[in-house]
């Protein structure tokens, strides 16, 4: 177990190597970039990046702009140095957990991404709780009774709400409760007085807040694990070792929950590492700016629109490194939730 654990340590770093080199070379790539910006501010032009695109590549907006204040541009952004010394500059920031500064908002990425995580861990832990205290019983629900009514009726409704993108449903919760009955804030994650309210207070500001876009996110993501929940207990139900266990005299709740269940639960639990730590991260731009929420989905869009490549690279090498831990971790789940499962 250990040398596996090695190997695919070992493993991450080419796989890291490879997503930065190649996001890396797309970026030199990509027009509108900050140089191209700056040049367009000057020259009194809009600074975006379809804008600034247009001046083509080679900085041809650079007239009237002369060449040494274009070099001291350059120089302002890093520039002004070879790809190839940029690249290893960037990995050896990055071997050191130095993710660089903001272009524009003037900031180190740690800082910003601390700065946007609460929003982004409100909406994923409440939509990932919520997901699994629904889908794990409702699946085993619909497996104990298929074929019956009830399992009609709530596959209905879960492949109703997996088809409904989560925007969408954003929009119509908008509209019903948060403008007809005017039941729900229609923005923010809390009220503009909030600080000077009680603990109490707070904690019901929070979820009156918070509902209609934990709403939104959940019905969507529910319908996957309840689907594969019935499906996972379905087909531990038909083998031997329940009919055994069942010829034994035990109730049916006792082969259910104490046979079934661990089994049945395998690919649930094994992948209960990687929801649980995306759950932090979670980034949902739609339903960020619908609700006018400023976390990490919408942090990540004005990056790249902006052109901020410090923030784009740097939050991607931190969510790359952590999504191949998560992953590490996921597979060992399979041993410590199935110990005839041997990596050797």
């Amino acid at each position: 177990m250990a040398s596996y654990i090695l190997k695919r340590l070992l493993l991450m770093i080419p796989t890291l190597f490879g997503v930065l080199l190649l996001t890396f070379a797309m970026v030199q790539f990509v027009p509108g970039g900050p140089v191209e910006q700056m040049v367009a501010q000057l020259q009194g032009r809009d600074s975006g990046g379809e804008r600034a695109a247009s001046t083509g590549a080679g900085y041809r907006g650079r007239q009237g702009v002369d060449a040494e204040r274009i070099e001291e541009i350059k120089a302002l952004y890093g520039f002004d140095k070879p790809v190839l010394e940029r690249f290893v500059q960037m990995l050896g920031r990055f071997a050191r957990f130095d993710l660089g500064n903001s272009f524009y908002q003037h900031k180190d990425v740690w800082q910003l991404v601390k700065e946007k995580l609460p929003v982004s861990v409100s909406l994923g832990l409440w939509t990932f709780f919520l997901s699994y205290l629904i889908a794990v019983p409702l699946g085993v629900a619909k497996a104990v009774r298929a074929g019956s009514r009830f399992d009609f009726a709530t596959t209905l409704v879960v492949l109703v709400g997996y088809a409904i993108p989560g925007f969408v449903l954003g929009v119509a919760l908008l509209v019903v409760f948060g403008g007809q009955l005017q039941w729900f804030p229609l923005r923010g994650l809390t009220s503009a007085n909030w600080e000077t309210l009680s603990w109490g207070a707070r904690i019901t500001d929070y979820l009156w807040h918070i509902t209609l876009p934990v709403t939104a996110m959940v019905l969507g993501s529910f319908a996957v694990t309840a689907v594969l929940t019935k499906n996972s207990f379905l087909e531990e139900i038909r083998k031997q070792y329940v009919l055994t266990a069942r010829a034994k005299g035990l109730s049916e709740r006792q082969v259910l929950w104490k046979h079934v269940f661990r089994n049945a639960l395998i690919p649930i639990i094994t992948g209960f590492p990687a929801a649980f730590i995306g759950a932090f991260f979670t980034g949902s731009l739609l339903i960020e700016t619908l609700f006018s929420l400023d976390g990490l989905g919408l942090l990540s869009y004005e990056s790249v629109i902006r052109r901020d490549y410090p923030v784009v690279l740097g939050t991607l090498y931190l969510f790359t490194l952590i999504g191949l831990v998560t992953k590490l971790v996921s597979d060992l789940c399979y041993v410590w939730v199935d110990p005839r499962v041997k990596f050797d």
